[in-house]
């Protein structure tokens, strides 16, 4: 079988560049310089699954997705919403995948809302001869995918880890708030910072909950963990959602604290230029989204397969030195950010 020899994550660092600010224009332009797969073909039927659409973070990567697949040429993309009732559901994501199967899609690109839940449906897309490729979030056990693209959640948690002990040199007493039970990222990101402080014993976790995902469960949360514990020296939560609920209640109650995120949306890059929040983790969604087409796209016109079935981009750490960098600055307005080629 064929092999994808170009190396995936060489380019991801020229796409990084390319995507950033592509919401805030619109502009097809920001694919210049990406591959195409233009044919004669009938056009291909791929599915797009993510757990919800209320999450900011799914809402940039489906329309990079759509907006790839627009310049790539000859693909029908059908977006599927995982939520049901404003929540995510494993449910209503496995019911969509059945019927996507029952409309014959040729391939299937999915976040899984959970990785246990979610098994079963994806081993049903690829009983059915369909590729499926994960993006961000993985899928448990030995189904048979034929990649993940997904950033390194657990480094991910190791940034935030190391950066706490940055800015907490002198230790201290802090809440975690941890993302949906379940959920690859979320068991990830806490695998991660969890393995950073335990090597040390000067920063304790005195609060540790999931709170969802969801900002005002993290609301909830905080309000709740303050009660018992008034004065911690920091917050972080393993997304952006759930920084903005802690910093809401932070100043609520007077709290001059750092709170750091996970997902670089812009609304945490504006909350740090604020000084609102401290940090957040940038994970390149765009850029995730077309490495995951990208590979779906190659088995299904070109029989190539992946070289590794892993492929993970680094997670950078955005603080107020650097915020620039982060792939959706131009849609915060942050100066010096990249505008997209034309």
């Amino acid at each position: 079988m064929a092999k994808l020899r170009t190396s995936l994550m060489s380019r991801s660092v020229d796409r990084r560049t390319v995507l950033k600010g592509a919401a805030t224009t619109g502009a097809m332009s920001l694919m210049v310089g990406l591959p195409t797969r233009v044919g004669a073909q009938d056009p291909l039927r791929i599915a797009f699954s993510v757990p919800g659409l209320n999450f900011p973070f799914f809402v940039h990567m489906v329309s990079l997705a759509e907006q790839y697949v627009e310049q790539v040429g000859g693909i029908e993309l059908t977006v599927l919403d995982g939520q049901q009732g404003g929540q995510p559901s494993s449910t209503k994501q496995t019911a969509d995948l059945e019927a996507a199967v029952a409309q014959g899609i040729d391939g299937l690109v999915i976040s899984p809302n959970d990785a246990e839940a979610l098994a079963p449906a994806i081993q049903g897309v690829i009983d059915a001869d369909i590729p499926v490729v994960t993006v961000d979030r993985n899928v448990a056990g030995d189904v048979p995918t034929l990649a993940h693209v997904g950033a390194d959640n657990v480094e991910g948690g190791r940034i935030q880890g190391r950066y706490l002990i940055e800015i907490l040199p002198d230790g201290g007493q802090i809440f975690e708030l941890q993302g949906q039970p379940g959920a690859s990222a979320a068991i990830d990101r806490h695998a991660g910072l969890d393995e950073v402080l335990s090597e040390q014993d000067a920063i304790e976790v005195v609060v540790s909950q999931p709170a969802a995902f969801a900002r005002a469960e993290a609301v909830s949360v905080v309000e709740s963990a303050l009660a018992s514990n008034p004065e911690p020296d920091a917050i972080v939560c393993a997304n952006d959602d759930m920084a903005f609920g802690a910093a809401e209640v932070a100043q609520a109650n007077g709290l001059d604290i750092p709170i750091i995120g996970f997902d670089a949306l812009p609304e945490a890059l504006i909350a740090i230029s604020e000084g609102r929040m401290a940090a957040t983790i940038e994970q390149f969604p765009g850029g995730q989204a077309v490495q995951a087409l990208d590979i779906l796209i190659a088995k299904l016109r070109d029989g190539v397969d992946p070289e590794e079935h892993d492929v993970n981009l680094t997670p950078a750490l955005i603080t107020a030195d650097n915020l620039a960098e982060a792939e959706r600055a131009a849609e915060a307005g942050i100066e010096g950010a990249a505008t997209p080629a034309s």
